[in-house]
């Protein structure tokens, strides 16, 4: 029985890394071929030559620009199972279709919880990196499939620990406190928790203690997802206003919103202010990733295939 790994959405570097760090964990993965275009008329074309027979399939897909991901899943996944795939499983390092998880309109459409009924359909198990969870407590409430949500804590914590000097994690509000409080833990620093007042989609207040105290610290601001940018460019300006460095900006998902007709993107805006630099772990392919998630995914990715195998069947 062999391991297979398709690489889904061209993010060829998490997949070449996934692989080899499965492999040197025990588990022997061999990257799947696979031909993949667009018809003239935008249809989606798949050319899949190895045999998956009875094997077990890893599907690594992150889910940024979702919508022709989304099909190519469903497509993937049912032509994975008539061809024989003893499991199929989902990675995506970054799970869109969380945003709508109430109505907060009459009428309105909620997508996650049909999104995850589509994922509940095709495959036998999700593995995903500090999803958006806001309204559901957990995946289990819309995912009736085995579904882990791992946290990207450790591995920003392992890198600062390894390349920043005298690092202080800031959390831009008071919902980041576990997640800054954890990080710094593992880096071995100490944390600040800010207040933060929004009045818009783009107008943001930061309120922030005292910080004369780490003047001879490298700020590092930390969030799930940098999308547009203007949190953390604003919590720069403060805090050097008050006489701290410029911050390092982290993020775990670099969403980044685009520019165009003139207007810079999100990482070419913030840039252009007062930080000193952007890092981002790899769950979405960007010039700023400097954080490989390969040895988060590996054991929970393991784990899911002893069950498979214990059990004899798919799950």
């Amino acid at each position: 029985m062999t391991t297979h790994l398709l690489c889904l959405d061209g993010h060829e570097s998490l997949a070449q890394s996934l692989a080899q760090q499965l492999g040197q964990a025990g588990t022997e993965t061999r990257l799947l071929a696979l031909e993949s275009r667009h018809f003239p008329d935008g249809e989606l074309y798949f050319n899949l030559p190895d045999i998956v027979q009875g094997d077990d399939v890893i599907v690594l897909c992150h889910l940024h620009q979702p919508s022709d991901k989304t099909l190519a899943l469903w497509f993937m996944a049912r032509h994975l199972r008539e061809f024989g795939a003893r499991s199929i499983g989902l990675v995506a390092p970054y799970l869109a279709y969380m945003r709508q998880d109430i109505r907060f309109k009459p009428g309105e459409c909620l997508t996650s919880k049909y999104f995850a009924e589509l994922i509940n359909q095709s495959f036998d198990y999700l593995i995903t990196i500090d999803p958006h969870l806001h309204r559901y407590h957990s995946l289990s409430e819309i995912y009736s499939i085995p579904a882990q949500a791992l946290h990207a804590t450790d591995s920003i914590g392992q890198y600062l620990k390894q390349n920043v000097n005298k690092p202080l994690v800031i959390g831009p509000d008071e919902e980041s406190e576990q997640w800054a409080k954890d990080v710094a833990q593992v880096a071995g620093c100490d944390y600040l928790v800010l207040r933060k007042t929004r009045s818009g989609d783009r107008d943001v207040a930061i309120h922030i203690p005292d910080v004369h105290a780490y003047a001879d610290h490298q700020p590092v601001l930390v969030d799930d997802i940098i999308s547009t940018g203007r949190t953390m460019l604003r919590t720069a300006d403060e805090l050097v206003a008050q006489g701290l460095n410029k911050p390092l900006c982290i993020g775990v998902h670099a969403v980044f919103a685009p520019g165009g007709h003139g207007v810079a993107s999100a990482d070419e805006e913030m840039r252009a202010g007062p930080i000193a630099g952007i890092a981002t772990c790899n769950c979405i392919p960007h010039p700023t990733n400097r954080i490989d998630i390969s040895p988060l995914l590996v054991p929970a990715i393991q784990q899911m295939l002893q069950t498979i195998t214990a059990s004899g069947e798919t799950l």
